[in-house]
């Protein structure tokens, strides 16, 4: 069966898909950004997460970032390897292991939050105040939904 073309034609209203190609544009572009220094964008999360409470069990991190165990441990290991971050036992319970930015991470902290400060503005550009306001709110409120 031939399938039938209607280029005049918008597609559906699907907030799904809106939200997905807006995602795509999004982390495509700051992952462009971010390619000079090896970092993901998830990486660049992280780094963020540390650099905003240093410290932290990569459990209390991934509950800050809403981030399973299974998917930070993989970006913690990768992290580690390129020296991006430091992991070191508690001195006061030496079953625990906490997580800092390392010397490296900490010589691009001002650079690499004013990269993302500025891919937002970039983002967000053609939005009003009140608008960016809202939109992050009902992001934010989806983060939350239980469900469909």
């Amino acid at each position: 069966m031939k399938a039938t073309h209607y280029p005049h034609k918008p597609l559906p209203d699907c907030t799904i898909f809106l939200l997905a190609k807006a995602y795509q544009r999004a982390h495509g572009d700051f992952k462009e950004i971010l390619k000079p220094y090896g970092l993901t964008n998830l990486q660049h999360l992280v780094l963020e997460g540390l650099w905003y409470a240093e410290g932290q069990t990569a459990a209390e991190l991934g509950k800050m970032l809403v981030l399973d165990k299974a998917t930070l441990s993989g970006v913690l290991d990768r992290m580690q390897d390129g020296d991006w971050i430091e992991k070191r036992r508690d001195p006061y319970d030496r079953r625990v292991v906490r997580l800092f930015p390392s010397h490296k991470a900490e010589a691009l902290r001002a650079e690499l939050i004013d990269l993302r400060r500025r891919a937002n503005a970039a983002l967000l550009a053609d939005f009003s105040l009140e608008e960016q306001v809202l939109l992050k709110r009902m992001l934010k409120d989806l983060m939350g939904s239980t469900g469909l």
